[in-house]
């Protein structure tokens, strides 16, 4: 694991990348933020998490890391031992992890439930959507309060490491680390709450060949077909909007049915950052 920090004094704030080996968007962010010497006004922490995955650009080494919090300190597996290292850097800490995913280009916010900080940073944010992973967020880092994940664009593309780098500027905006600058935006952010799994069929590697049939984030009627494996189609037995749907992003998923639960404007963020001071 590597730490780096911007600015004097003990930080309050951390930026993780690398969490997993096939995502470099985070380390280059992290890269590109020590190149930039920003003048922060508060002092920040940097971090690369998966350092022995992101040099066999493999997701992980024995377990998924964002798997594995809180991790054990004598744990059987790499990952479980970093977890443990990176929640003690982390402790205190306001945290922004970045990713990135083979299901959607444009960069979207996740956090456990719409607390404080993501209605208040979020409209600062160039992304899409905020999705609410609620209970779905066992074993990940954003089930550590004050935690906001950001999906920065599709896996080892040049535009997810651009797109991590400016949303890290954004974030730094967005909590007071670096001069406003206009970053805030004036438009609405819709909140989509996780509700369930879309299982794909159990098999062996390589018995299926998947496809998606539905747009991430666009609403799928009850009876649409969604997705197909070989010759078998999985239609929507309810209307839902599809989060993180991709053909082979996951090996036991399509990914997820959410629900339309809200919008976030800047009256809204204004309210809740002032909760948070």
């Amino acid at each position: 694991m590597r730490v780096e920090q911007l600015g004097e004094g003990e930080p309050e704030i951390a930026i993780v990348g690398g969490i997993h080996g096939d995502e470099p968007c985070g380390k280059r962010a992290v890269e590109g933020l020590l190149d930039a010497d920003l003048d922060v006004t508060r002092p920040v922490k940097l971090v690369v998490a998966n350092e022995e995955a992101l040099e066999r650009n493999e997701r992980y080494v024995e377990e998924d890391l964002n798997r594995a919090f809180p991790g054990d300190p004598d744990g059987d597996t790499h990952e479980s031992r970093l977890a443990h290292e990176l929640l003690q850097e982390l402790r205190g800490q306001t945290v922004f992890s970045l990713h990135s995913t083979q299901s959607y280009a444009a960069p979207f916010a996740l956090t456990d439930d719409l607390d404080p900080l993501a209605a208040s940073v979020v409209p600062y944010l160039t992304v899409e959507a905020v999705v609410e992973t609620a209970n779905f967020s066992e074993g990940r880092l954003i089930q550590k309060p004050d935690v906001l994940e950001v999906e920065c664009g599709l896996q080892g593309s040049e535009s997810a490491a651009q797109n991590a780098y400016l949303l890290c500027t954004q974030f730094l905006a967005g909590v007071g680390a670096l001069s406003d600058d206009g970053h805030r935006r004036v438009d609405e952010v819709p909140v989509f709450r996780l509700e369930r799994e879309l299982p794909k069929p159990a098999g062996v590697p390589g018995q299926y060949e998947y496809e998606v049939l539905a747009a991430n984030f666009e609403r799928v009627a009850e009876g649409s077909v969604y997705a197909r494996a070989n010759d078998e189609t999985f239609v929507a037995d309810r209307p839902f909007y599809p989060v993180l749907l991709s053909a082979y992003g996951y090996e036991s998923v399509f990914g997820y049915a959410a629900s339309l639960v809200g919008r976030l404007d800047e009256n809204a963020a204004q309210e809740h950052a002032a909760e948070r001071l």
